[in-house]
């Protein structure tokens, strides 16, 4: 790390480059062995990227969720498995940011997130109710102050290597399905006993392998609202709009393979345009478009945030599903296009056009959340909901 550049530039945005430098020299070697991103995650901590969303008042830099998407674009056009752990990572700070702030302590982890540089994990899904985050069969127990959690958890994001991990559970052992909690559990306050492997297509640096997960803690440590209204009010719009940025900083740097391989061969054909231009052309309008997605949910989750009722509304959560819904397809399409322009050059591995991971990183983002599930809930929605037709929002 160049200690001058440090000083020199501490802008979120050069922050940001700096460990997407790190993230992209080893991106390669993350994927092909499967392995967590840990020199990319040092660089994180090292530019004190993992604190950025907590407010001053809390030790952070109360960075708006705009920024944060910036943050990830950039460490998505390095490396796909890199930006997703830091998102994951600020859509369960935004938990605490939305809902942790009048308990005492909340409000101390998230002090120590940022002063320590703290990674969190997230454990929302369980076997027996697939992916379907908004119901539980685990219950947390409550004796004497103490809570005590046993979960199957089949998905723990890069459980091994968080801090601590926000687990969702039952309330208690007679509530409903839905009736559900998150408790914050810190390492060395729980065991984890893995269940089965994260050996997937894509993301393979997320590490999210399944876990028996048992964790014991201080009551206090469970958050005061009930999850149905963390779900609603601050982790749909975070999940949806940060994964977005993500699959766009991974289909703006196809889009910039693609065009160096066009550049590239206009330079050998003495000037004359190459037949992948048009198809660059058509990229270039498709990212504009994923872009312009992007930003119309960030600017409506912003002007949401004020108003509780209107982030638990039937309107917004259609919304925000239609960004995840048109974000997660349109990226696969813009990465097509830019595989088509550069050829076998962008099907081979090892060249500078090299694609192939960014297509297979591309096709977790239908099934994070399938889109299957965001359609149903939309549809049903949509069968008592107007839909917004203004052109202004």
């Amino acid at each position: 790390m160049n200690l001058a550049a440090v000083a020199a530039d501490l802008t979120l945005s050069a922050r940001a480059k700096r460990a997407a430098a790190v993230a992209a020299e080893f991106a390669d070697d993350v994927d092909r062995e499967g392995r967590f991103p840990r020199e990319a995650l040092e660089a994180m901590k090292t530019e004190r990227l993992l604190g950025i969303q907590i407010p001053s008042a809390f030790g952070g830099e109360g960075a708006a969720l705009t920024d944060i998407a910036e943050v990830c674009s950039i460490l998505g056009q390095a490396c796909a498995s890199s930006a997703m752990v830091f998102a994951m990572h600020q859509i369960k700070v935004s938990s605490l940011v939305e809902h942790g702030q009048e308990s005492a302590w909340h409000g101390d982890f998230m002090r120590e997130v940022t002063g320590r540089q703290l990674l969190v994990g997230s454990a929302t899904t369980e076997g027996g109710i697939g992916g379907n985050m908004r119901n539980s069969i685990c219950a947390i127990e409550v004796e004497d102050e103490i809570c005590r959690l046993t979960k199957d958890a089949t998905v723990i994001s890069y459980g091994a290597h968080a801090d601590a991990i926000m687990v969702t559970s039952r309330a208690h052992a007679d509530a409903a399905p839905g009736d559900q909690v998150m408790t914050v559990f810190k390492r060395g306050q729980y065991t984890l006993d893995k269940t089965v492997d994260w050996d997937t297509l894509g993301m393979r640096g997320t590490c999210s392998d399944g876990f028996l997960f048992k964790g014991e803690a201080p009551a206090a440590q469970i958050f005061p609202k009930p999850f149905a209204e963390i779900a609603a009010q601050s982790m749909l719009a975070t999940s949806h709009l940060l994964w977005s940025a993500v699959w766009y900083g991974i289909a703006a740097d196809a889009v910039l393979r693609a065009q160096a391989f066009v550049r590239a061969a206009a330079r050998k054909s003495g000037g004359a345009t190459p037949p992948g231009a048009i198809r660059l052309a058509e990229a270039s309008t498709l990212l504009q478009l994923l872009k312009g997605n992007i930003l119309s949910g960030l600017k409506a989750y912003e002007d949401a945030r004020a108003d509780a009722d209107q982030l638990s509304s039937m309107a917004f959560s259609i919304a925000m599903n239609n960004v995840k819904l048109a974000s997660s397809e349109m990226i696969l399409t813009i990465i097509n296009q830019a595989m088509i322009i550069c050829g076998i050059m962008g099907y081979k591995n090892g060249t500078p056009y090299s694609l192939g991971r960014h297509l297979r990183d591309a096709h977790s983002a239908q099934l994070m959340i399938s889109n299957d599930r965001i359609l149903g809930n939309t549809s049903t929605m949509l069968m008592i909901q107007k839909p917004d037709t203004s052109l202004l929002g």
